[in-house]
């Protein structure tokens, strides 16, 4: 093993550093920004010596009605989550268990294929069946972004449990059905709470379906966010307040779940 000198550790250091810099600083900004009036944002001279105002916050949920927006953006992200961990489990423990590698390869160009175009298909489809500005089309929709990644993070970890934990159930009477709920489902806690967190943040930040689908009665916080820009104005302050509402959720639950998150991230890569 090669050994590490002085230098180099000190020149890794910095490196992470500047790069941890580098990705903190335009958060630090927003949040700066979102106790700031909107002369004080224009005005570069103002980093720091500023008064901190909660205007924005107070304007953001008294002239807005942002809680509307947060509850529609938990209910379609908490649903879409659900029933991609419904239909997302089973799949990926088939595709693991009897090597459908060409139904994995098929779910994976579903997620890698821009989410765009998709969105002709489903407007018409939704349109027709009446579904336009409901919790149905966008929890339907956003599983299109939750589901295949909950199945990609599952069958890693699903191909990594021994064998021999199945084949017991089976001894024991276990249908094949029986062993995966009764057996395998608890022990794959790590990888499922894993799935169902970034699940969760991919549709919580999701914008284009919901910039389609939604309307004013389903309008989700990405969309909420971008009524603060209009043709001859930008709101700096309500938009830099509205980001950091819809950021801090997702940030409070990276930080809390992180050793849950990391721990299901590699626990398929080593096979027992």
């Amino acid at each position: 093993m090669e050994k590490r000198t002085p230098l180099k550790s000190a020149l890794t250091h910095v490196g992470v550093y500047l790069s941890l810099f580098l990705f903190i600083l335009p958060f630090l900004w927003m949040v700066l920004a979102s106790f700031k009036t909107q002369q004080q944002i224009l005005d570069a001279g103002n980093l720091l010596s500023f008064t901190p105002s909660f205007d924005n916050y107070r304007n953001v949920f008294t002239q807005y009605a942002f809680l509307d927006f947060i509850w529609n953006s938990f209910l379609v992200a908490f649903f879409s989550t659900i029933l991609g961990l419904v239909l997302g489990l089973p799949a990926a423990y088939a595709i693991a268990k009897y090597k459908q590698q060409g139904l994995g390869l098929l779910i994976l160009v579903a997620r890698i294929v821009p989410g765009i175009s998709f969105l002709i298909p489903w407007f018409i489809i939704f349109s027709r069946l009446d579904l336009i500005d409901t919790y149905t089309s966008l929890i339907l929709s956003h599983m299109l972004v939750t589901m295949p990644f909950i199945i990609w993070v599952m069958i890693p970890f699903f191909e990594g449990l021994p064998h021999e934990l199945e084949e017991s159930a089976r001894v024991d009477g276990c249908t094949t059905t029986g062993a995966f709920i009764r057996v395998l489902l608890p022990i794959s806690w790590p990888g499922i709470i894993t799935s169902s967190i970034l699940a969760f943040i991919f549709s919580w930040n999701n914008f284009m379906f919901s910039l389609i689908l939604a309307g004013e009665k389903t309008k989700t916080l990405p969309i909420a966010i971008f009524n603060f820009m209009s043709y001859s104005e930008i709101n700096w302050g309500g938009l830099m307040a509205a980001s950091v509402i819809i950021t801090l959720p997702v940030l409070l639950i990276a930080l809390f779940a992180q050793r849950y998150i990391i721990a299901g991230l590699t626990g398929g890569a080593v096979k027992g």
